[in-house]
């Protein structure tokens, strides 16, 4: 099982560097929508927009760079953690979104995932 899962730390890593890259794309091509995300009471809301889109595609493209990996892992995982506060608010104001997004059941998901990618992170980009 150990094995297995060394061999999987890889892939898993190629995979998130990627995501995270694809998903920082929507902060400068999409913005109206990704600034509803964030909380209104919040200073800076735009530039906060775009500093972690820049920081979503610097920490994808660190976690693809094996001299990278490592201290990419961590920022994901601290970016992460960072944006939390906005999947709670988006929980309590879900209404103003349509889709999958203003359903209950996306929300209920959505934390524990945050959870799961956060481990995700430190997890794949960790050296053997």
């Amino acid at each position: 099982m150990k094995l297995s899962l060394a061999r999987a730390k890889r892939p898993a890593r190629i995979v998130m560097g990627f995501l995270f890259m694809v998903a920082s794309v929507f902060h400068f091509t999409a913005s109206e929508v990704e600034l509803r995300l964030i909380p209104p009471f919040l200073p800076w809301r735009r530039a906060a927009l775009y500093i972690t889109g820049v920081l979503e595609f610097v920490g994808g493209l660190g976690l693809l760079l094996p001299r990278f990996q490592e201290v990419a892992g961590r920022g994901v995982a601290a970016l992460l953690v960072a944006i939390f506060p906005a999947n709670v608010y988006q929980t309590f104001t879900r209404k103003q979104f349509t889709g999958l997004t203003s359903t209950p059941l996306y929300h209920i998901v959505r934390w524990p995932l945050q959870g799961v990618l956060i481990w995700w992170a430190l997890w794949c980009s960790k050296k053997s």
